[in-house]
C-alpha cells in the first residue's frame, strides 16, 4: 500500500503551487499564469542540471529565471494598466510557447528529456520534495501572518486605497505577490522533475489550475489549503494504484476519480 511519506512527498508540488497562488488571491491578481510556470520551470531545471552537473545550481538558476521573466511581465502589466486577468492568460501561454522553442532550441526535441546526470534516487527525491515544502510552507505562513509586507499582500486585494493611504503603491505589492507565486511554482516545477528523473512536456498536468481550485476550497487558510491539496493527491493516488488490489473497476471511473473528489469538495464546502 501506499506509504504516508509517499503520499505526502506526491503533494509536495501541489502544496507548494497552491501556496504561490495564495499569494496572488491575495493580492486580487489571481496568478493564471501557474500551470505554464510549473512546466517552464521544470525544463529549466532540467537543463540547467545538465548544464551545471548540479541539481542545486540548476533549481536556483531555474527559480531566478523564472521570477524574473514574472517580474518583467507585471511590470509591464503594471506600467499600461492592462487587465491582470487578461495578462495572466497571456503569460501561461508565453511561458508554454518558451518551454516549447527553448526545447527545441537546447536538445533538437519537443519530447520527452533524459540524461545519465539527471537520476536521482527516489528516497533522496522524496527527502528533497518534503524538506522544501516544510520549510517554503512555513516560512509562507510567516510571512503572511507576521511581516509588514506579507500585510500589505493581505489588504491589497480588498482595500488597495489603505495602502495609497499609508503611501504605498498597490501596483508594487501586486508585482510581489506574482513574483512570490512564480518562486513557489518554480519550486514545484523542480520537484516534478526530480521525481520523474526526467523532463516531460506539460510536466504540470493541470496542477496549476488545481492549485487555483485549492485556494478557493481552503478557504484561503493555509492548513485548510494543504488539506485540499492532500485529499487532491490522495485521490490521484487511489486511481493510480486501486486495480493492483481490486481489479475489474472501469479505467474511465479511475481517470475521473480526482475530478469527481474535487467536484464532491466543492459542493460540500
Amino acid at each position: 500500500m501506499i506509504s504516508v511519506l509517499s503520499a505526502l512527498a506526491y503533494s509536495c508540488p501541489l502544496i507548494l503551487c497552491s501556496l504561490g497562488a495564495l499569494f496572488s488571491e491575495y493580492a486580487g491578481c489571481l496568478a493564471l499564469y501557474l500551470d505554464g510556470l510549473v512546466s517552464f520551470s521544470a525544463f529549466l531545471n532540467y537543463a540547467f542540471t545538465v548544464a551545471t552537473g548540479s541539481p542545486v545550481y540548476g533549481t536556483v538558476l531555474s527559480c531566478l529565471c523564472s521570477v524574473t521573466i514574472t517580474l518583467l511581465c507585471s511590470v509591464v502589466v503594471e506600467k499600461w494598466r492592462a487587465n491582470r486577468f487578461i495578462a495572466a492568460i497571456a503569460v501561461n501561454l508565453l511561458f508554454g510557447a518558451m518551454t516549447s522553442w527553448l526545447s527545441w532550441l537546447c536538445f533538437g526535441t519537443r519530447g520527452v528529456l533524459a540524461a545519465d546526470v539527471y537520476r536521482f534516487s527516489a528516497g533522496a527525491a522524496r527527502a528533497a520534495a518534503l524538506c522544501i515544502t516544510a520549510v517554503f510552507s512555513a516560512l509562507a505562513v510567516i510571512f503572511l501572518k507576521y511581516s509588514r509586507c506579507g500585510l500589505y499582500i493581505r489588504v491589497a486585494g480588498s482595500d488597495a486605497d489603505v495602502l495609497q493611504a499609508k503611501g504605498v503603491n498597490p501596483g508594487t505589492i501586486r508585482t510581489l505577490s506574482w513574483c512570490l507565486a512564480a518562486l513557489y511554482g518554480s519550486l514545484a516545477g523542480t520537484l516534478l522533475t526530480l521525481r520523474l528523473c526526467s523532463f516531460v512536456p506539460n510536466i504540470s498536468s493541470g496542477r496549476g489550475w488545481m492549485a487555483l481550485a485549492a485556494v478557493f476550497l481552503g478557504k484561503k487558510k493555509p492548513l485548510r489549503i494543504v488539506a485540499a491539496v492532500i485529499i487532491f493527491c490522495l485521490a490521484d493516488l487511489l486511481s493510480a494504484n486501486i486495480q493492483n488490489y481490486i481489479t475489474g473497476i472501469p479505467s474511465s471511473f479511475l481517470i475521473s476519480l480526482p475530478y469527481l473528489v474535487s467536484l464532491l469538495l466543492i459542493l460540500i464546502k
